[in-house]
């Protein structure tokens, strides 16, 4: 089950990769915040979803799932619950409170 999700994994990555590179810009740049291109929002007129406005989607979506799946594969294939801290081990210094003096407040001696 965990070679199938990673050969799925790993396609999803390649596919998600080539999705994004092939998406051309929304021109939507510095200039169109500042009204460049005379729309009303902020950063330009928001057109219909393309499809490969869809396929990123989909493709991150399922890379993400996938991605929490084989993590969660890998902590029950380690057999102990894993933490972070699990290899940290706890200080060993010693608090000692501090005992205030009382200041010294001497004046000079005159000779």
């Amino acid at each position: 089950m965990g070679i199938l999700i990673t050969i799925i994994h790993v396609i999803v990555c390649f596919f998600l990769i080539a999705v994004v590179l092939l998406q051309s810009g929304k021109s939507g740049d510095l200039a169109a915040a500042f009204g460049g291109q005379g729309s009303q929002t902020a950063f330009g007129p928001r057109g219909a979803a393309s499809v490969l406005t869809r396929a990123t989607t989909w493709s991150a979506i399922i890379f993400m799932i996938t991605s929490i799946t084989l993590s969660i594969f890998a902590a029950r294939r380690s057999g102990t619950p894993s933490s972070v801290f699990s290899n940290v081990k706890p200080s060993q210094t010693k608090s000692v409170p501090i005992t205030p003096t009382a200041p010294q407040n001497q004046a000079p001696t005159q000779k």
